[in-house]
């Protein structure tokens, strides 16, 4: 049975596109890209078809990650098949909350920092589309220390589960 993930920011072109790149990544040199799939969306339509952002792009390639990517927007008919529904800040966590029919579908959505010890009460990961270069960069960092304690999680959860 696959363990699916689905990360969301607002326009799914800069950190939700980063956070899934990141995170297939982390899975594949767990070797558990046979048993977890991670995808992203946006909470919002106003990018859909669109692909990431050049300057998401560009980080990514530099640091060794892939970057295919087309935006869409987060569904709330996907909590079925979703296990864990990541949000990017606390806004898309209130958003993605709301869109949740049950409360079993509610819970399944965390904040993606939440993973990260070294976060504390800072689990927002900024959203550097308005800014710079470097704010991908930053972006970055937070997304990957985040996605360590994440595949833990999603390993411990796998362990709880029938191969």
């Amino acid at each position: 049975m696959t363990y699916r993930v689905c990360f969301v920011c607002t326009g799914n072109i800069c950190r939700s596109p980063m956070a899934a790149s990141v995170f297939r990544a982390r899975v594949a040199e767990s070797g558990l890209e046979d048993r977890v799939e991670a995808d992203s969306a946006g909470t919002g339509g106003w990018h859909e078809g669109e692909p990431a952002d050049p300057r998401t792009v560009s980080v990514l390639e530099e640091h060794g990650y892939g970057s295919d990517h087309v935006a869409r927007q987060f569904q709330p008919s996907w909590f079925s098949r979703l296990d864990l529904v990541i949000a990017l800040d606390t806004g898309h966590l209130k958003a993605l909350r709301r869109l949740a029919r049950t409360e079993e579908e509610a819970n399944k959505v965390r904040l993606l920092r939440s993973y990260d010890p070294a976060a504390r009460d800072d689990l927002d990961v900024p959203d550097p589309y308005y800014g710079h270069r470097n704010g991908f960069e930053e972006c970055l960092e937070m997304v990957e220390r985040a996605s360590t304690g994440l595949l833990a999680a999603v390993r411990e959860q796998l362990e709880g589960r029938a191969a």
